[in-house]
């Protein structure tokens, strides 16, 4: 199947997609390590870059957040944009700014829809010194 033009941005993909990566972040920033293993997919082909860190496998990403403690800084969402290709897969993208650096932080995430329910396929994260203009 060839995808068209017609199968982007159906609005209520892009509503559940919207929900289930702000959620994500809630997870993320209270640092609920069973929410955020569950939103990934669990498979050994599921591939995270963090800043200074990678998984690949889901074994991995757990083995990994069990390490991870709690943040002690606040984080804020900037451009937050979803983009879906048809009504199972959709690639969420942000930017960050957190309250301890004066980095701004990028995050790409692949979602797909399985019987389950939406899960993160591919992550990556990364920060870089930041300068409007």
């Amino acid at each position: 199947m060839t995808l068209s033009t017609s199968h982007l941005n159906h609005p209520e993909v892009l509503q559940e997609v919207t929900a289930i990566f702000l959620r994500y972040e809630d997870a993320l920033v209270a640092n609920d390590v069973e929410a955020l293993n569950a939103y990934f997919w669990a498979s050994p082909c599921v591939t995270r870059y963090g800043i200074g860190d990678k998984q690949l496998g889901h074994e991995a990403l757990v083995a990994y957040r069990q390490t991870v403690p709690p943040p002690d800084y606040t984080r804020q969402l900037h451009e937050v944009r979803i983009t879906a290709f048809g009504p199972d897969m959709a690639v969420a993208m942000t930017e960050f700014t957190r309250s301890d650096t004066t980095l701004r932080g990028f995050q790409t995430q692949t979602w797909v829809r399985f019987s389950d329910g939406w899960k993160i396929v591919s992550a990556h994260v990364s920060m870089i010194p930041f300068t409007p203009g």
